[in-house]
């Protein structure tokens, strides 16, 4: 490019490149960057606008000293044209903040040391595979268009500080799938209409989208399959519509969704399936409004309160360690019975051993018996009905007390009975003394023998309440048995 065909506002580029010095054509009002007016137009005439081939020309040709690096500094330009960067080598420093392009730049492949475009006004970014051997700073950035940075290798960290992105037709807002970030992502208070994908990507430190705001209604908001990152997933205070989508993940420290709203009514609001979690909180705020998906995930410590679950919880086959705010066992126990796969044993015996390893057995005992009346809704109905005695009776083994409450309060009937109308012996000359009480336990108890079963013949109505005592007191002991060993097997 000839030196001679540059405008004014070029001229000032070129002069100060590649010495670093900044060019500030001005800051322009905020409605004057995201409209971006016409070069005769207020705010950005001619005097502000620079060719993008002009930008394209100087980057690729800096001429520099050994040791030093080139540096592109401008602020508030409005850049015509399409840049063009496909593929290319800059070794400058790039720094284009507060400028308005016209056209969406292409950096597919390129490799740069640094790269801000700060407080920007894009139709769009292509830079997919880009390289970026520093951060790259979106900060503040305005997209009205598509962000492709698929598979792009960043070695720093990428800011996205209250970055706004677009899309339009339903295709994605930003992607990042496959994308490798050395630091860490930094994004809080990002805004989005339509999806932001990050599968498959990996990041060494936090992924942090505290009070972000994703909004793709009947949609996936958040598309974060097997994303692998060392530290936190932080979404704190931030306002979801549509699907969070971490299937498969890898989340070194916390995946932190406390106080944010989750909502994808009719669909599914959060799906951490098969990933591997060290601490997931969910706690205060809104309440998840959709399914909440937990199956076969690994996660160390699960924070959840209650209060925040939605109507479906999925938790076939879902593991964990640790499991807090410590709460009444029936206030946990409708997580259980919120998944619409039914009875699922495994997931009674996880939160049994939660509330084991920190002592409270009696909260242990309520989650099991729980368990055996849900597994009793899946028998026929001589199993049910065997079921129904054994809880009315003993609690499955859980409640022993009620075998002696029974056993006293049907000792108490058969002594007032048997004291009223006492049977006759059946050899007068040969039997023992008769006492009620010793009898009623003598046909409550099969095992032990007192002599007074055997020895009278009770008549009428007396002679079947002693049919009724044998056969309960033989169903007493059956069930006794059967959850004594229960429980000693649990131990």
């Amino acid at each position: 490019m000839m030196i001679n065909d540059l405008t004014a506002a070029e001229r000032r580029v070129w002069d100060a490149f590649p010495l670093g010095a900044a060019v500030d054509f001005g800051a322009a009002d905020r409605t004057t960057v995201e409209d971006g007016a016409t070069a005769d137009g207020a705010g950005w005439g001619p005097e502000r606008t620079v060719r993008a081939r002009v930008l394209r020309a100087l980057l690729l040709t800096a001429p520099q000293e050994e040791g030093e690096v080139a540096a592109l500094k401008i602020e508030g330009a409005r850049i015509t044209g399409r840049l063009e960067l496909k593929y290319a080598t800059v070794e400058s420093v790039v720094r284009l903040s507060g400028c308005h392009f016209d056209e969406v730049p292409d950096f597919s492949g390129a490799h740069f040391n640094y790269l801000n475009l700060s407080k920007s006004v894009l139709p769009g970014l292509r830079s997919a595979r880009a390289r970026v051997d520093g951060g790259l700073r979106l900060t503040e950035c305005r997209f009205r268009g598509p962000v492709q940075l698929t598979g792009a290798q960043i070695s720093g960290t990428l800011f996205m500080e209250r970055a706004e992105f677009t899309a339009s037709d339903g295709a994605a807002a930003l992607r990042l799938n496959q994308a490798e970030i050395g630091e860490e992502l930094c994004a809080p208070g990002l805004r989005a209409d339509g999806e932001v994908r990050l599968g498959g990507a990996h990041v060494a430190g936090k992924v942090d989208l505290r009070r972000a705001r994703l909004h793709r209604p009947d949609g996936i908001a958040l598309g974060a399959e097997t994303l692998a990152t060392e530290s936190d997933v932080v979404l704190r205070h931030a306002d979801v519509r549509g699907r969070v989508e971490l299937r498969g993940a890898r989340v070194g420290g916390w995946l932190e969704l406390s106080y944010a709203r989750l909502s994808n009514p009719g669909g599914t609001a959060l799906r951490v399936s098969s990933s591997v979690i060290s601490e997931l909180w969910l706690r205060e705020g809104p309440p998840v409004e959709g399914v909440l998906n937990l199956r076969r995930a690994q996660i160390e410590v699960l924070f959840v309160e209650p209060d925040k679950l939605p109507d479906q919880v999925l938790v076939n086959s879902l593991a964990y360690t640790s499991l807090i705010p410590h709460v009444p066992a029936e206030r946990r126990l409708p997580m259980l019975e919120r998944d619409g796969e039914g009875y699922l044993p495994y997931s009674y015996e996880q939160l049994t051993a939660a509330y084991r390893r920190i002592g409270d057995d009696d909260a242990a005992r309520r989650v099991q018996l729980a368990k055996q009346r849900r597994h009793r809704a899946t028998l026929r109905w001589h199993g049910r009905l065997w079921g129904y005695a054994q809880d009315a009776t003993v609690g499955y083994g859980f409640r022993p007390l009620r075998a002696a409450i029974w056993l006293l309060s049907l000792m108490a009937v058969g002594s007032v009975a048997y004291t009223v109308r006492a049977p006759s012996p059946l050899k007068a000359d040969e039997a023992p003394v008769f006492n009620p009480v010793v009898y009623t336990l003598d046909l409550l108890l099969p095992i032990i023998d007192f002599g007074q079963e055997r020895a009278y013949a009770p008549e009428g109505w007396s002679q079947w309440l002693s049919y009724v005592l044998v056969i309960t007191g033989w169903i007493l002991a059956t069930t006794v048995v059967t959850g004594v060993t229960r429980t000693v097997s649990r131990q």
